[in-house]
């Protein structure tokens, strides 16, 4: 049976999740989980929410799937340690570094590989289930196709999401919110600026979208898969995971209980139906309207909630008249609504109004508790509107009463069948035997030897009262044998505490067995490839273009970074890296070939073909950016490999990870500070490098919002719109963030500032940087040219530059300019 597992970001919740019907929670402690501002549990509650799951039969999954700086390392060990002493059943992470740890402090606890690995190929899945990986979490943007081929070539257990919000980029990829917010996404603070408005302009900076659309295009409707359920399961998954360990209780609740439901109706074989009740009180709790995302295929605007970033709630009728002088409106219900019920009006004019239902009339203006669809009611509003607007109930009190019985009423909603069995004769003690389901066995004896009853003696009836009395405990009696030999008595509160001392052990017996630790196989690390170190290269530029690759070189660039994706739609050759190769060669630089950032399974074969080209003309390390892409390679050749930015290195610990396997250099993350940087250089198992200039990309997606409102994609073949000009995305703010749509389809969303840290370039040879990284993909061949010789000169600047030198710099590398988390970091 697949497993239901839910979120909970606070007590409430988990006893909400449980009491529901899930089989595994994934919670964090106050430290290392990527939703860093939710309620979370400290160590005393962890302990007692995984004994209070286990009890229950519910595993508990935590989340440590943050990337983690090099002085949380101690502490993280010593978190680890304490996970796995207080039972928890298997941690979540996205850090290298984080894994290469907890093989080592605790190689019994399972790994699960976090979404936050951005895994979406069969060869990321091998990657990480030879890397001693339980479970692997894929990527959400997988097709049930790809999830279903996944299944079929693994046997590690795969685990997806079925409801809940969405990321628009690939997670741990985004570098949005920490690079315009200062909080990182990848530690566990996003700022969620995709839910932010935006417009798309065209190369002019005009509006091309109009009042065709809505203004939050990055924002995604919300993930449901209630309608197919039967093919998640089919595709041989081994989980089904709920998002929202920042939502309230009853949301947690609400979604459990129906997705229980929905599994439960699969499994017992009589057609998988879902009733509208069931659609209703998913879309009441919380929705942004709803999607399946890729699941079914690529859904264009239909997967963007655009006119709204937030809850939108259960339309439940029209205005048809307000009264300006009492403020009160008529509206024709088109569903339920009650005192207690909270509205949204979205009015045509000035946003949107919001009502708490006080007092409810109907259409004789009598006072009601309630109106059903068809029926007409009046009730007051703070402000105008006007004939049709849509009413929108976005708070349903009876079902947020219904939702918070099951984790407030004490003793417990979902509980475990038992027989007990009761020995009585006289001479002897009195035997309670609790058994449940499993064969887990619990015995209480009382300390009072049972005596010839004067009046009353004891009787299957009086037995049948005391022991059924399971109050707070977890265990509902189905099945009562009595065994009461002659007319014996025993005290009624004997009986009690022999009740309570089986259950006592029945508690043990179950907690034992479900907090017993299995050992694991050791991790399957390759052994390390004796590859040959790159030689250095003070700048290496990224490059698409052979033209570019000219400019570089023509400036004085001592590597380049030729190929992966570009931003123009255009599919790279192998005649083009060849020729890179060969105006390197002839210019005595050094030659790295990038690869795309995201390869899913139908474009690996490009991958691989391009791989086996490059036997003829090697590069001096190929570039990669995914676990899947960084196996593939050392499985296929015998390059050097360089693991960029967004295969992320933030901590030693993934340094030496990276060069355990294989890996002959890293380039440092970008969310790293100047101060890390120098001590992260200092002893680094491997040469690093560090992105000093360029527009960073802040996201990279499956969906485009050219093609998706300007292509028609989602309702046929894009058109394409990404090759007939050049668009960017405007904030409120006004910064223009630039798109780039590469060969894949994949949308790359860039900074709206460059970044430069030309004042302090001749700085990083002495902090143990080897090469500085010039992204220039989206520079002209004139900027790269202008870029790379004033770099060039810099490095004759002493650390210090005087004024003058100052000037001059700030002068050639423009005012649009950032300094990215050099010299802040990030939270």
């Amino acid at each position: 049976m697949v497993e239901l597992l839910a979120p909970a970001g606070s007590r409430e919740a988990l006893v909400a999740a449980v009491e529901n019907g899930a089989n595994a929670i994934y919670l964090a402690g106050n430290a290392f989980g990527a939703r860093a501002y939710a309620n979370n549990f400290d160590r005393e509650e962890l302990r007692e929410a995984i004994h209070f799951a286990h009890l229950r039969g519910v595993h508990i999954h935590v989340t440590v799937n943050t990337i983690v700086a090099d002085e949380e390392l101690e502490p993280l060990k010593e978190y680890l340690r304490f996970l796995y002493e207080a039972g928890a059943d298997a941690i979540l992470v996205q850090d290298l570094g984080v894994a290469k740890i907890a093989h080592e402090v605790v190689p019994e606890l399972p790994l699960h590989a976090s979404t936050q690995m951005s895994v979406h190929s069969i060869e990321g899945v091998r990657a990480l289930t030879e890397l001693g990986f339980a479970r692997v979490v894929l990527a959400r943007e997988l097709s049930l196709k790809e999830i279903r081929n996944i299944c079929s070539h693994t046997d590690v257990e795969i685990e997806t999401f079925m409801h809940g919000a969405l990321c628009v980029c690939y997670s741990g990829q985004c570098l949005m919110s920490s690079m315009i917010g200062g909080r990182s996404g990848n530690r566990g603070r996003c700022a969620q600026p995709c839910r932010l408005p935006y417009t798309l302009v065209d190369e002019k900076g005009e509006d091309v979208l109009g009042d065709t659309a809505g203004k939050y295009l990055l924002s995604p409707r919300d993930l449901s898969t209630i309608d197919v359920i039967p093919d998640l399961i089919e595709a041989g998954v081994t989980s089904l995971k709920i998002e929202g360990r920042m939502k309230r209780p009853e949301y947690v609740a609400t979604v459990v209980r129906t997705y229980r439901e929905a599994m439960d109706t699969y499994y017992k074989g009589k057609g998988y139906e879902v009733t509208q009740q069931e659609r209703d009180d998913l879309a009441q709790i919380f929705n942004r309207d709803f999607t399946t995302a890729y699941l079914e295929k690529h859904q264009g605007r239909a997967m963007m909630s655009d006119r709204r970033p937030n809850n939108r709630g259960l339309l439940i009728g029209r205005v048809t008249a307000y009264d300006w002088d009492q403020r009160i409106v008529t509206v024709k219900l088109s569903g339920r609504l009650a005192l207690g019920d909270q509205v949204d009006f979205w009015v045509k004019v000035g946003g949107r109004v919001t009502a708490t239902i006080d007092r409810l009339a109907d259409a004789k203006g009598r006072e009601i508790e309630a109106g059903e669809a068809g029926d007409i009611v009046s009730f007051a509003i703070p402000s105008a509107v006007r004939d049709h607007d849509r009413v929108f109930k976005v708070y349903d009190a009876s079902l947020m009463e219904r939702a918070k019985e099951t984790y407030t009423a004490g003793a417990p909603v979902r509980r475990i069948p038992v027989a007990i069995a009761v020995k009585a004769a006289i001479g002897e003690p009195l035997t309670v035997t609790v058994r449940d389901e499993a064969g887990h066995t619990g015995v209480g004896r009382t300390d009072f030897i049972g005596e010839a009853a004067r009046k009353r003696p004891l009787s299957e009836e009086v037995v049948r009262k005391q022991v059924s009395r399971l109050g707070t405990s977890v265990y509902d009696m189905k099945e009562l044998t009595c065994d009461i030999q002659g007319e014996v008595m025993v005290p009624m509160s004997e009986i009690n505490e022999a009740r309570r001392r089986a259950v006592e052990m029945l508690d043990e017996k179950r907690l034992a067995e479900i907090e017993q630790r299995e050992t694991l196989p050791e991790p399957k690390f390759h052994d390390r490839i004796a590859r040959q170190t790159p030689r250095s290269a003070k700048f290496l530029v990224s490059v698409e273009t052979i033209g570019k690759a000219k400019a570089a070189l023509e400036a004085g660039a001592d590597g380049i970074l030729f190929g992966g994706e570009t931003y123009n739609h255009r599919v790279i050759p192998a005649e083009e890296y060849r020729e890179a190769w060969q105006l390197a060669k002839d210019a005595g630089a050094r030659i790295d070939f990038n690869t795309p950032r995201i390869v899913h399974d139908n474009q690996q074969k490009a991958l691989e073909k391009l791989l086996a080209a490059w036997q003829e003309f090697p590069p001096d390390a190929v570039h990669v950016h995914n676990i899947g892409t960084l196996a593939l390679v050392r499985r296929l050749t015998d390059f050097s490999i360089h693991a960029d930015y967004s295969l992320i290195s933030y901590n030693k610990q993934t340094l030496a990870f990276l060069k355990d396997y294989g890996v002959t250099g890293a380039t440092l993350s970008p969310e790293l500070n100047a101060k890390e940087i120098r001590r992260l250089a200092k002893d680094a198992a491997l040469p690093l490098s560090c992105i000093v200039h360029g527009r960073l990309e802040l996201m990279v997606s499956e969906y485009c919002v050219t093609g998706s409102f300007l292509g028609g994609a989602g309702e046929g073949p894009c058109s394409q719109p990404c090759t007939r000009g050049h668009f960017a995305l405007k904030d409120r703010k006004d910064a223009l963030f630039p798109l780039g749509m590469d060969q894949f389809c994949h949308m790359h969303v860039l900074n709206s500032k460059v970044l430069s840290m030309m004042p302090h370039a001749m700085k990083f040879r002495a902090a143990g940087i080897e090469t500085m990284q010039i992204e220039a993909k989206a520079l002209t061949e004139g900027e790269i040219r202008h870029i790379l010789k004033a770099y060039q000169k810099v490095l004759g600047f002493p650390e210090e530059p005087d004024e003058a030198q100052l000037a001059w710099i700030h002068e050639q590398e423009g005012k649009d300019i950032t300094r990215g988390h050099y010299f802040r970091g990030v939270l």
